[in-house]
């Protein structure tokens, strides 16, 4: 079953005895004492969350064991699965179960945990009844699982094997690294991503304040780490310099290939030095050891290897046609000649990499034979492990048999409330040429609902976009997907592109629920150029429509928030009206989600429109409702709502420090970010012209009592210069994506700072955020431009060159609620008189 490769030692002739006797047990543990002290340091001050990264065999679970061997107290253990079936938290929901007898008193939350843990029903607290909106549920099983590692702290918590984690159990730790524990020290492991690629836990992570997660990554060994292994494992009292060489150049200094390389040396014998003595890499190692095994071992281990990390004589039985007694002996057979450990429970191979090499050995037709026959048997399990299946069935080249399991494992994670992990195996099916257009088209409808708020959107738009570009796609599915395409587009901070995506989907939309909340998206006039507010009017009315001919309550909750936005915008009164009786609403207290969400939205407008005590008042039940629900996808929402509003009030001091960090934490919501690197652009620009003219900053809305903290009359010409590559990027990129708010903002921000030193530029930056404002129609958003260019026109001498825009925003805002943008005017008429 397995091909033996080619024999590389001298001469051929019989495999050498093995002599585990001449190894003096494990191999000892050399280097990483920084690594090792460091962690004693956190560990000893909890509360703390440690990510030890590297590459596999680097020997990250080699330092966390000497770690935990000398540390006092408890530990809660988990390792990751690399076939996990979805099941949300289930790392932590091991390490939990392994102490559950130490759980005393319980917060009453962490009875959400009762039917994750039913075998733990008699500890826990009743379930609490479900809530309707999925955002504050998941929130609340986050609380659960940190009520519990509470009650069992002080305690290290040690999680494997992070790169195979599922995204319930990233978040988590993302929810614990700004919401931690007292007492408890968690130390996570995982895989140093390959270039270009990411995964779940350093996606999660990323997105967490610096300061909150300490990362520690391993590397190679060096060449004093290599020799003292060597001379410790081969006895050698001084090793030569060239055997430490020749081991770093073979081994690349991976600690597990270096122990592997100088166990088989200790076990061959003969010279160490000999150069040909010196397995050549991790496979010329196990080959040798696999040397002395015969045929019926070999094939009991090759399976073994396809079945995974753990021989299962259960499953490897039915597989092999063989009963368990010959698969017991086949198995410690190969324990004994090295190639799998005793790990306390069972049997299992040494590492992943050992894995994957005596899996590589097996013929590609074999292979796929044993993944058949795996999956087969596991077939007859109840409940049906769907994902491992799923796994076995798309490498065994069934298409249709993975396709059906991957399917019903995305199903079941959706079921769980764990979107990221449906998405994921809904996209392997993507990749499924066979599949008939109407399966592929319905795989794709879910593959868009599970990753609209999920990890894999950038994954799921080319597939989206190729399903969209195929002719003979139904009209309904056409509808559907757009839509779908659309709102992820616009997450990825596409506003013009989503926009158009939306707008072509509408009309295939056939059912009134699915289309009222399609043109209440269309209807927000402050996040795409190009769209008058005349065509967002008339498609806040057609949804309207749609949602009285839908008679679904959310439908119309989704169009009434809309209808207040665009008015908001227009500086039309009747919106205060909407958004009290809204507020005041059962529909809308129902859905917090949608209700904080509503609130800042409502927020930003009434700071564009120049309403500073009402956006302040929104925000706060903004902030209140995303800290009650625990939707962190709001936070940056929030934090952004805030320094804008910060701004609007001349509060500039640590703004930009406050912004950067935004900025820095901001990866999963690019409209956000491109607005936030616009309002830092902003003060930048504000604060280096301030400072410039020797004064402070002066704004329309309100007068600062100075800006402490942004120093004196030294920033001068590098940070006005600075200032400006900052809003020339926000330009281009606002441009690119198409998004409005940030396009104007920044332009006038441009044209503010250079109207001083040069009027023509700052007149060309603010004729086009005109101009732009203009295709808008909403003219109280130019309040600024139009400023600049007046202020433009008389220190030229040339008042009447402004006289045109100005007379264009008075008529543009007469009768509109619009306080800022009166504030402009008022100034523009004390430089240009009518």
């Amino acid at each position: 079953m397995i091909d033996g490769g080619e024999d590389k030692t001298r001469g051929g002739g019989s495999p050498t005895p093995v002599r585990p006797e001449r190894l003096r047990g494990p191999v000892e543990f050399v280097g990483r004492a920084a690594e090792l002290a460091q962690l004693r340091r956190l560990v000893a001050t909890p509360p703390c969350l440690i990510l030890l990264e590297g590459e596999p065999g680097i020997g990250k679970s080699r330092l966390v064991a000497e770690l935990l061997a000398e540390l006092p107290g408890r530990h809660l253990i988990g390792e990751c699965d690399d076939v996990p079936e979805p099941f949300p938290l289930g790392v932590l929901l091991d390490a939990i179960r392994g102490a559950a007898d130490r759980l005393g008193p319980l917060n009453p939350v962490a009875g959400a945990l009762a039917p994750l843990l039913p075998e733990l029903a008699d500890v826990l607290p009743d379930a609490p009844p479900p809530l309707t909106d999925p955002a504050a549920e998941r929130h609340r099983l986050l609380r659960a699982v940190a009520a519990v590692l509470a009650a069992l702290s002080p305690a290290t918590l040690l999680l494997e094997d992070l790169h195979w984690a599922d995204p319930a159990t990233c978040e988590l730790l993302a929810y614990l690294s700004t919401h931690p524990v007292e007492g408890l020290a968690v130390v996570l492991t995982a895989r140093t991503a390959t270039p270009g690629s990411s995964t779940p836990i350093q996606d999660a992570l990323a997105r967490t304040p610096p300061w909150s997660v300490t990362r520690v990554a391993l590397g190679p060994l060096d060449a004093d780490d290599v020799r003292r292994l060597a001379a410790r494992t081969l006895r050698l009292d001084d090793p030569p310099q060239q055997l430490t060489a020749t081991l770093l150049d073979r081994t690349a200094g991976i600690p597990f290939v270096v122990e592997e390389v100088l166990r088989t040396l200790a076990e061959r014998g003969g010279d160490p030095l000999a150069d040909d003595s010196v397995p050549f890499v991790l496979r010329d190692v196990l080959l040798w050891r696999l040397r002395p095994l015969d045929e019926a071992t070999r094939e009991v281990l090759g399976a073994a290897a396809v079945l995974g990390m753990t021989p299962d004589q259960r499953i490897l039985a039915p597989v092999l046609s063989l009963d368990r007694v010959a698969i017991g002996a086949a198995l410690t057979a190969a324990h004994r000649a090295g190639l799998l450990h005793d790990a306390g429970d069972g049997l299992r191979f040494r590492h992943d990499l050992a894995r994957q090499v005596v899996y590589d050995l097996v013929p590609r037709e074999s292979r796929e034979w044993l993944h058949l026959r795996v999956a087969r048997v596991l077939e007859q399990e109840l409940p049906r492990p769907v994902a491992q299946l799923a796994h076995h069935y798309r490498l065994a080249g069934s298409g249709a048999d993975f396709v059906r399991n991957a399917e019903a494992a995305a199903d079941l994670a959706t079921e769980r409330g764990d979107d990221a992990t449906a998405a994921s195996f809904l996209l392997q099916t993507m990749d499924v040429a066979e599949l008939p257009r109407p399966v592929r088209v319905r795989l794709a409808a879910k593959l868009g609902r599970s990753a609209i708020d999920g990890l894999s959107q950038a994954e799921a738009i080319p597939v989206l976009e190729r399903l969209l570009a195929d002719r003979r796609l139904p009209p309904g599915a056409r509808g559907e997907l757009g839509l779908v395409l659309g709102r992820m587009l616009r997450q990825q901070g596409e506003a013009l592109r989503g926009y158009t995506e939306i707008e072509r989907a509408v009309p295939y939309l056939r059912a009134p629920r699915r289309k009222a909340p399609a043109l209440a998206v269309l209807a927000a006039p402050d996040t795409v150029v190009g769209r008058h507010v005349d065509d967002h009017l008339a498609r806040c009315a057609e949804a309207e429509t749609a949602a009285a001919a839908s008679g679904d309550p959310a439908a119309h909750l989704a169009v009434r928030i809309a209808r207040a936005s665009l008015l908001l915008e227009l500086g039309d009164p009747a919106a205060w009206a909407i958004i009290s009786e809204l507020r005041a609403s059962a529909e809308l207290a129902d859905r917090p989600r949608e209700h904080a969400r509503a609130c800042l939205n409502w927020a930003q407008g009434a700071l564009h429109a120049g309403h500073p005590e009402q956006a302040e008042a929104l925000l706060a039940a903004g902030r209140a409702l995303v800290d009650e629900t625990g939707y962190e996808r709001l936070t940056s929402l929030v934090e952004a709502t805030e320094l804008s509003l910060d701004r609007a009030a001349g509060r500039l001091d640590g703004l930009a420090e406050r912004l950067s960090r935004l900025i820095a934490s901001s990866e999963r919501m690019p409209v956000t970010l491109l607005d936030a690197r616009a309002e830092l652009a902003t003060v930048l620009a504000l604060t280096a012209t301030a400072e410039r003219a020797g004064r402070e900053y002066d704004s329309p809305v309100s007068r600062t009592e100075g800006c402490a903290g942004l120093g004196g009359g030294n920033s001068g010409r590098n940070e006005v210069e600075s200032a400006k590559r900052a809003l020339r990027e926000v330009v281009a990129d606002a441009r690119r994506v198409g998004a409005i708010w940030p396009l104007v903002q920044a332009l006038s921000a441009l044209a503010r700072l250079t109207v001083a030193g040069r009027p023509d530029e700052a007149v060309r930056h603010a004729a086009e955020a005109l101009s732009v404002v203009r295709g808008k129609g909403i003219l109280a958003w130019a309040a600024d431009a139009v400023l600049v260019l007046a202020e433009a026109a008389a220190a030229q001498g040339e008042p009447a060159r402004a006289a045109a825009a100005v007379a264009e925003l008075e008529a543009g805002i007469a009768g509109r609620d619009t306080p800022l943008a009166r504030a402009a005017l008022r100034q523009c008429r004390d430089l240009v008189p009518a």
